[in-house]
């Protein structure tokens, strides 16, 4: 059983056009410790939900307006799932059906016993913070299925629908998605010249130089091997390449050292942008674009940033052996 003094880190709202009903609810909350707010309708109620944010809610089955149903129903389409109590002067078997089927994680029938009530609470914040761990526990657990735990960026396997998603946005608001696609040039000697430990250091250094000048509404992610995979959105070609010649800088004036070993080293990057109100562009298209330009980066000498040429542009393309098989 919980303590007066863990029950007042807890919200709950009594809904109820009912003034006593709600008074006495009141005070049997209020004795057992818990933050206590009221709401004599369902519009009323809605607007504490979104603001005050209760973890449970008690909540009338019948009330002028908006009524417990209906109140119910925009509970559980928020994102974050609060218990709902609905108690009721109807006691019908057929009501009780109703509210429990509405989604309602009980039903308490009027008169209530005040004690019978309080426990029911209990067991519902019980059930609710099983199910909160839950969700975090999820969290975490796609978390590790999404991020490349070398570099703490994402991997591929989630990219392109995070890409296509953003594609469809920009679509939608007349806006432009740039792909960066950038590699460390001659990564091949650091492995060769140092042992793979300082190869695995440099990626995650580099990994840590995109997490920290990336905002939060972009998103990057370790392509394969030393390659690495940048989304910016709504920027546009001059922002982009603002932003690349910036990320090339400043990885060629990082000095690399880890215990004995220590290196400089550069990138190429090559990026492409979309025209403002494309809606044909996916996103495995915009990144073969930026993979071009960044072939195209390697072939002018490294240590450069070149963008995708759309004067070019075919669509149904392959990327050449010659592309697929650049070397680092």
């Amino acid at each position: 059983m919980t303590s007066k003094a863990e029950n007042q880190k807890r919200k709950i709202l009594a809904v109820d056009d009912d003034p006593q009903s709600l008074k006495m609810i009141s005070k049997a909350l209020e004795w057992d410790g818990y933050q206590v707010e009221v709401a004599s309708s369902g519009r009323d109620a809605i607007e504490k939900i979104a603001n005050w944010g209760p973890q449970l809610v008690l909540l009338d089955v019948n009330m002028p307006g908006l009524n417990g149903l209906e109140t119910l129903t925009f509970l559980r389409a928020c994102e974050e799932y609060v218990s709902t109590i609905f108690i009721s002067a109807h006691s019908d078997t057929e009501d009780v059906i109703r509210g429990l089927d509405a989604g309602a994680d009980d039903y308490i029938c009027k008169p209530y016993n005040p004690l019978e009530l309080l426990a029911r609470i209990r067991c519902h914040l019980r059930i609710k913070d099983i199910r909160d761990e839950l969700n975090r526990a999820n969290a975490r657990l796609k978390e590790l299925v999404d991020i490349d735990d070398l570099t703490g960026l994402f991997n591929m396997r989630s990219l392109y629908q995070k890409l296509d998603y953003e594609l469809g946005r920009a679509s939608r608001y007349n806006r432009a998605v740039s792909v960066i696609m950038m590699d460390l040039d001659h990564f091949k000697l650091v492995n060769d010249e140092n042992d793979h430990l300082f190869g695995s250091f440099v990626l995650s250094q580099v990994g840590r130089i995109i997490k920290e000048n990336i905002r939060k509404v972009d998103f990057a992610a370790r392509y394969g091997g030393d390659e690495f995979l940048i989304v910016l959105t709504e920027t546009n070609a001059e922002g982009a390449r603002v932003f690349c010649e910036r990320l090339r800088t400043l990885i060629a004036e990082h000095r690399f050292k880890s215990d004995k070993s220590e290196r400089r080293l550069t990138v190429s990057v090559g990026f492409a942008i979309t025209k403002i109100g494309n809606k044909t562009v996916d996103g495995k298209t915009l990144v073969r674009y930026a993979d071009r330009a960044l072939y195209q980066a390697k072939e002018q000498g490294r240590n450069r940033v070149e963008a995708y040429d759309f004067s070019t542009e075919n669509p149904g393309a392959e990327i050449s052996m010659k592309e697929a098989l650049r070397t680092k």
